[in-house]
């Protein structure tokens, strides 16, 4: 049963990385982790995780399939800070190094219900062209320490990037507590509001009668 004045509210995620399209590229594997304030805190699933390696296919030559899950929980007392996804991918180089394809990141979608989102990557790049030719022939390319940079902005205005393929992901959000707590993210349809039997918000809601 749930409590008339709550603490904190909670965010859940249930999801795919369903897939990437990087023309130039194959054999590669994603990297997720989250990244989220100081109010926010996990309260079940994974902050962090790795796919298999996709390989394309005579059906699909431009796309890469991972169908990997995604299912976490937060809980949190205000929405600032709220949880981005970051993503990085990896393949082999000409030489079977495995190097970094692209880095991207998203929040987690803001409203209750079925999302998908296109990730735009990104790389980053030498700043001369004695860099890029000599990291090609050792195997070594530019690429973040930490990964979770790529959500925080800090410092990347001196980094030099170039775009590089997409990534889609799919999401489905449930919300609660978040209206007892005075936070309204849902739909400003009158039809939208929540089950008296359940505090969860869903977009199942809207469609209620």
């Amino acid at each position: 049963m749930a409590t008339a004045n709550p603490s904190v509210f909670l965010l859940t995620l249930n999801g795919q990385i369903e897939g990437a399209n990087f023309p130039e590229y194959d054999n590669l594997y994603c990297k997720y982790c989250f990244v989220y304030g100081h109010d926010w805190a996990p309260t079940t699933g994974l902050e962090e995780g790795i796919t298999q390696i996709a390989s394309k296919s005579s059906q699909s030559p431009h796309k890469l399939i991972w169908n990997f899950p995604l299912e976490t929980t937060f809980k949190s007392t205000n929405p600032s800070g709220w949880p981005q996804l970051v993503l990085s991918v990896y393949g082999p180089d000409v030489f079977g190094n495995d190097i970094v394809r692209g880095y991207g990141a998203t929040h987690i979608p803001f409203t209750p219900g079925q999302h998908t989102r296109t990730i735009p990557m990104f790389v980053p790049e030498p700043t001369w062209r004695l860099q890029k030719f000599t990291g090609w022939l050792l195997g070594r390319r530019p690429e973040y320490t930490d990964p979770k940079v790529v959500a925080q902005g800090e410092g990347r205005e001196v980094t030099r990037v170039r775009s590089q393929g997409f990534i889609s992901v799919s999401f489905h959000i449930m919300t609660k507590d978040m209206k007892k707590m005075g936070y309204d993210t849902g739909p400003s349809s009158p039809a939208s509001s929540q089950s008296a039997t359940s505090a969860w918000s869903t977009e199942e809601q809207p469609y209620s009668v």
